[in-house]
């Protein structure tokens, strides 16, 4: 199982690589505030949505967070089996890497979104009258606050979603303007797995490090362009991050503490300073509403170090 996800999730980074608040008006004391009803049939990204959905499928954890976040659960029906969170979140037994479209068609959903169509799908569920909205890995902040925009005007929340991106974009910018400073000049190794996988500067996790003028260790290594290559010990040992970031602790157990007893890797500029971090692979894998978590993550880890007076 665990062997599974490692493949899953390597799968799913590589193949993404081929968020105003609106301001308010008090309505007088004698006059109740009524929310504007959404309009409807709405057109996004040229799929045609006639009605406000009530009953969505999700096979995106992406999306089923954006879902929630912009106040669209109670619309969600059923969510995949990697939709993990938020805990309320309908989760069934559900995939989007081996859909099976009658137990989807089950759920009689009037949308469904997906982050890639594994082959037939979108087909199969247009033929039975059922719309399907494709949100595919984002490859830029960008293109998540788009698709947070587009998943709010399909759910009939268009402006949660400009809230929430308003958000995102606003406390991103603090963390940047705050801690950004002591980023400039440094490299990171970004371990995806246990097996030397990293992530490059071109990729979306990259380009979240690059808002902290960090550069990653893999770009020079990444000859096939798919933003994701697989290092060699040797590689790494010569590059000598300054910083260590780590997922997998869950999967593969890596810790801080196994980390700095490879052989070898003790005398590495990130094991003496201490900055070995642990990152979360959703908030890392996923460009939803908590992608705030992994930006301050990343902050709080460059705060640490300037206090420990690390170089």
């Amino acid at each position: 199982m665990r062997s599974k996800h490692l493949l899953l999730l390597v799968a799913l980074l590589v193949f993404g690589a081929a968020c105003g608040n609106q301001a308010g008006q008090t309505a007088p004391s004698s006059t109740p505030a009524v929310a504007a009803e959404p309009e409807f049939p709405v057109t996004v990204d040229g799929l045609v949505i006639e009605e406000m959905p009530a009953a969505i499928v999700s096979l995106s954890p992406t999306a089923t967070e954006t879902l929630f976040a912009i106040g669209a659960g109670g619309q969600v029906a059923a969510v995949d089996m990697n939709s993990d969170h938020p805990p309320e979140a309908p989760v069934t037994d559900l995939t989007g890497f081996q859909p099976n479209l009658e137990a989807i068609a089950a759920y009689q959903p009037d949308l469904v979104i997906i982050s890639w169509d594994p082959g037939g799908l979108e087909d199969g569920l247009a033929a039975l009258g059922i719309p399907v909205l494709i949100q595919p890995p984002a490859l830029h902040l960008d293109d998540a606050y788009q698709q947070m925009r587009r998943l709010g005007e399909a759910a009939g929340r268009r402006a949660e979603a400009e809230e929430l991106v308003a958000s995102l974009q606003e406390q991103i910018a603090e963390l940047v303007e705050d801690h950004g400073a002591a980023g400039r000049g440094l490299t990171y190794y970004h371990e995806v797995d246990n097996t030397y996988f990293s992530a490059a500067s071109g990729t979306f996790i990259g380009g979240v490090y690059a808002l902290f003028g960090l550069a990653s260790i893999a770009d020079a290594a990444d000859e096939t362009g798919s933003g994701y290559p697989q290092l060699s010990v040797e590689y790494i040992l010569e590059a000598d991050p300054d910083i260590i970031f780590f997922g997998c602790a869950l999967w593969c157990g890596t810790t801080a503490e196994n980390i700095s007893e490879r052989p070898g890797w003790s005398g590495l500029a990130a094991v003496e300073s201490g900055s070995l971090i642990e990152v979360d692979d959703d908030l890392s894998s996923r460009w939803g509403p908590r992608l705030i978590e992994f930006v301050r993550l990343i902050a709080e880890s460059l705060a640490a170090r300037t206090d420990a007076g690390a170089r």
